[in-house]
């Protein structure tokens, strides 16, 4: 036991609480009391304290090295892994666009190459699911916010499942009043997953009744209907299916990465992460998500996002969508360069600009891109940036050092998916850049964008979209041609309200009957039961 007296004991208190505070241990008046004897004090385990919480202090500090090592790996394995992936679909969606292109496939075949397509979009939007993850588990997940026309992303969207309505005998409704704004600015694109997100949900758990799709302004604090227009506002989505449902159990995990609900285990799809990765985009957004769902009664999700107002000449202008068949007369001959150590990469470039064109030259790696460049002096260079030998990195910074390079325009056409990586390769001096897989758009648009290239379309019948053929003339009369027992059969499945029961019916009836039968499917197909049922008249 250390004795002192009273003259000193202040003076190393006083030194003892300093070192405490300053090692960030606690002052721990119970492990120093008097003793029996006069002006002597026990100081007991204070060092023993100070070992304690510095070896806690450092075992969290490793643990946290720890763990951002490990997130660093998983986030470098995910980039490697998206960009292997994404280079064989820039391959495969590529050059079935490319044959979609062709007027010679017949149908059948042109089919075929419309569910290539989709399913090689269904693969890249599971990829893209996942690197989403990884970077809002990073914090590295940003908003690329643009002014657009929210009418029109919404009517794609509602056009996008229509079809699928549709095949599926269900009702498909978009509702909103013209309180909702026009143009708006966010991210249109992350807006876009997140409806698709909640409708391939609603559609994959739903087998009979409908999906609505229900959007309207919501009143901020302080804001009333005839106040002046703020610049930010704030709107609310909902999307209510009729189908399975959830138990109130399940709503609790239900935005958790990689968990699925009991009836998405028995269907076997999806990755868990759609509703994860909506949520957090919503709030990326400036708003939330939430949830209610009855089991056998149906499910609602509602989100609310903060978009900020603005006007049709905000946005950018669009470019025609018809087909680019050749280019404008009395135009440059202008030479592109295409850089990619894959064949196939290369192969798909000069397949889809050859037919226009351009003059082309291919190299494998920077090092041969430089040497073309050099005596060939392309206006273009199209520059994958991942190549042995030597990269595009490298190649741009050599062509862009010289005051030639500076008039020649480089577009990086990788499969990086990294925004950070982004601004990288246009800090190098790319004038541009495209992200495998890409489609044919994107390849045009910068061209047009970059050198002022004009292009001819393929010419449309009219000018406007065509008017619908009009609809045959259902009367009572119109019916009495179909045999008294399928009029029966057809009149008690539209008591029951059986949709499928209804279409097969008339599958029956569409041979002879072509025009009735179609006729007769638009009425079930909009859930028209009760004038089916006057038609009918039995």
């Amino acid at each position: 036991m250390a004795q002192i007296n009273a003259n000193t004991r202040t003076t190393i208190i006083l030194g003892l609480i300093t070192l405490m505070i300053a090692t960030g241990v606690g002052i721990i008046t119970a492990r120093s009391f008097p003793v029996p004897h006069q002006n002597t004090y026990r100081f007991v385990g204070i060092a023993e304290d100070i070992t304690d919480r510095k070896q806690i202090e450092l075992a969290l500090t490793e643990a946290k090295d720890a763990a951002e090592t490990a997130n660093r790996a998983k986030s470098t394995f995910l980039a490697n892994m998206s960009h292997e992936l994404r280079t064989p679909l820039n391959a495969i969606m590529g050059f079935t666009q490319l044959m979609q292109r062709s007027s010679t496939f017949p149908a059948d075949y042109q089919e075929n190459l419309q569910i290539i397509y989709r399913s090689s979009e269904h693969l890249l939007t599971l990829i893209n699911q996942v690197l989403d993850l990884s970077k809002i588990e990073a914090g590295r997940i940003t908003l690329n916010q643009t002014v657009f026309d929210l009418y029109a992303l919404l009517h794609d969207v509602e056009t996008l499942f229509q079809i699928k309505a549709r095949d599926k005998g269900l009702q498909l409704l978009f509702d909103y009043s013209d309180q909702v704004p026009q143009y708006v600015q966010t991210d249109a694109g992350k807006l876009r997953q997140v409806l698709i997100n909640l409708l391939s949900n609603a559609f994959k758990f739903t087998q009979e009744g409908g999906i609505s799709v229900r959007v309207a302004r919501g009143i901020d604090v302080g804001e009333t209907p005839t106040a002046n227009q703020p610049d930010e506002i704030t709107l609310q989505f909902e999307i209510e299916d009729t189908g399975a449902g959830m138990a109130a159990a399940e709503l609790e995990t239900i935005f958790d990465a990689f968990i699925q609900s009991q009836t998405g285990k028995q269907h076997q799809e999806g990755t868990g992460l759609g509703l994860s990765i909506s949520r957090e985009f919503a709030r990326l957004m400036g708003g939330d998500m939430t949830v209610a769902s009855q089991v056998e009664q149906g499910t609602v999700f509602r989100f609310e996002i903060r978009v900020k107002l603005a006007d049709a000449s905000q946005v950018p202008s669009q470019h025609p969508q018809q087909r680019i068949i050749a280019l404008e007369p009395n135009q440059p001959c202008d030479r592109i360069l295409i850089v990619d150590d894959r064949v196939d990469n290369r192969q798909l470039l000069i397949q889809l600009l050859n037919p226009l064109g351009f003059l082309l030259k291919e190299a494998t790696n920077g090092k041969d891109a430089i040497a073309i460049w050099q005596n060939w002096q392309p206006h273009l260079i199209f520059m994958d940036m991942r190549m042995p030998i030597m990269d595009g990195y490298e190649a741009t910074q050599r062509i862009k050092a010289t005051t030639q390079g500076q008039a020649t325009v480089i577009i990086a056409v990788t499969a990086s998916t990294l925004d950070s990586e982004k601004a990288v390769i246009l800090s190098m001096g790319c004038d541009g850049f495209i992200r495998k897989p890409f489609r044919d758009r994107e390849i045009f648009d910068a061209i047009h964008h970059h050198l002022g290239v004009n292009y001819i379309y393929e010419q449309t019948t009219a000018s406007t979209p065509p008017s619908p053929t009009p609809a045959y003339s259902l009367t009572p009369d119109s019916l009495a041609v179909l045999p008294a027992e399928w009029l029966q059969a057809f009149h008690q499945a539209t008591m029951l309200g059986d949709i499928d029961l209804m279409l097969s019916l008339i599958e029956q009836i569409r041979t002879p009957h072509q025009s009735l039968a179609n006729a007769l499917a638009e009425l079930t197909n909009r859930f028209e039961l009760e004038k089916l049922l006057t038609l009918i008249g039995l």
